[in-house]
């Protein structure tokens, strides 16, 4: 029996995936049940599940490409069935599959501007080091250029940054010549790769710049992350009416408190971040302000009893928000644990979707790399969201006196559909007093 492998949805706002790698070869046997492949999501990286059984004998997404969700990507079936029906189909759409595998619909259009430009000012230096008659002279491969572009697909590129390999120098042995991951792997084994990239180096210092030689831009392509961060981010500011709240927090007791909690920790080789008093002080605050812990419907406003708080953690592509269900409910260890295990696996892109969706505020603190103050963009359905900046000695006036405190400013971003300024300002009270008396939070 024909089984077509289709881009799945393994996350709630999916629409594209893009295939990291692909766990099994053309020629394998299949069982149902079998991982066939790792698909990047919007939010982390999946297993794509097989839902048949037969010989895996046709590839149709190469590894790096992007399809819509629902595109056929690849063809499990008996040895002696007959494919070429799928196979054809999925062909007169796409960019012409080769034998050894597709770039399918997704491969770069001709004349698209999805790779590297290389069109420096007519006379200049790096015209003359880029020029066809110097890569004939020097040797260099054409790299699958087409009218001085770079075709290479984005796993291609995105490794090459990383390992520093100069795509202009690759040889391409993708469809229509484009560079794929086989051919960084055989650049990066190339004895000649090291010294290559100490010239390239040598050069670079010379023209004062930063890219490879004669080049003046690149258009990075998005990552599934990205894409969905962009989008969210219009579906955010556009139709929500945001104002802000801000207030300032002396982080005095917070600061011996985490001192003394950490002297009794350091056996057991735990530690609690500032953070984690933060996050338990608001998820309590939140269970106190049911009016803030809520969503806007549309027809109706909805109010959580419930606090399942997210956590913004920074990543290569942007940023993630895992969520400690429950928060109110936890002490700071567990909260400290959770976070520590979720922002791990969050970078590694491991986390399952219910894992990062769900919650019902969320908590961004960039304080560790030195901003003050900052505001956040409310992540719908919530109404709000805490940015926290850093603890800065601050010098006030106490009885006529200066003195100097560890001041912290949290602003806090709200919908005005749900959240009135009073509302907000309430909210805030607490959350100040929970973090100016330690002791509260505990209550």
């Amino acid at each position: 029996m024909v089984t077509k492998v289709h881009m799945e949805a393994l996350s709630p706002t999916m629409e594209e995936g893009q295939l990291v790698r692909w766990l099994k070869s053309e020629g394998e046997t299949i069982s149902d049940g079998d991982i066939l492949a790792e698909i990047e999501t919007d939010k982390a990286t999946m297993e794509l599940v097989a839902r048949g059984e037969g010989i895996l004998r046709r590839v149709l997404l190469e590894e790096g490409g992007t399809a819509p969700v629902g595109d056929v990507i690849a063809v499990i079936a008996g040895e002696d069935e007959d494919i070429s029906g799928v196979v054809g189909a999925v062909g007169s759409a796409s960019s012409g599959p080769d034998e050894g595998g597709s770039e399918g619909k997704h491969a770069d259009p001709p004349g698209a501007l999805s790779g590297i430009e290389t069109s420096p000012p007519p006379g200049s230096m790096a015209e003359s080091m880029t020029s066809p008659a110097s890569r004939q002279d020097s040797g260099e491969p054409p790299g699958g250029g087409d009218g001085g572009r770079v075709k290479a697909s984005p796993l291609a590129r995105r490794m090459a940054n990383e390992s520093r390999v100069d795509l202009a120098r690759v040889q391409g042995s993708g469809p229509g010549g484009r560079i794929v991951k086989r051919d960084i792997e055989a650049a990066q084994a190339s004895p000649s790769a090291e010294s290559g990239e100490v010239a390239r180096g040598a050069i670079q210092s010379a023209v004062g710049g930063e890219g490879p030689v004669g080049v003046e831009f690149e258009d990075v392509p998005l990552s599934q992350m990205r894409k969905t961060i962009a989008k969210r981010l219009v579906e955010s500011l556009s139709p929500i009416p945001h104002f802000f709240l801000r207030i300032t927090v002396d982080m005095t007791r917070i600061l011996e408190a985490r001192k003394r909690v950490n002297e009794m920790l350091e056996e057991g080789g735990e530690k609690i971040s500032i953070n984690d008093f933060i996050l338990r002080a608001a998820a309590q605050a939140l269970y106190r302000h049911p009016e803030v812990n809520a969503q806007w419907q549309g027809d109706s406003i909805r109010r959580h009893y419930r606090v399942h708080l997210g956590v913004a953690v920074a990543v290569e592509d942007g940023l993630i928000t895992p969520v400690i269900r429950n928060a109110n409910l936890k002490g700071l260890i567990q909260i400290s644990n959770e976070v520590r295990e979720l922002a791990a696996r969050g970078r590694e892109k491991r986390l399952q979707p219910d894992e990062y969706t769900g919650s019902t505020f969320s908590v961004s603190n960039l304080g560790m790399f030195g901003i003050h103050e900052f505001t956040g963009v409310i992540n719908p359905p919530e109404a709000g969201i805490l940015a926290v900046g850093g603890v800065e000695d601050t010098a006030v006036v106490e009885t006529g006196q200066i003195v100097v405190r560890p001041l912290m400013k949290v602003t806090m971003s709200c919908d005005h559909r749900v959240i009135d300024g009073a509302t907000g300002a309430r909210f805030l009270r607490t959350l100040k007093g929970l973090l100016e008396e330690p002791a509260a939070i505990l209550l």
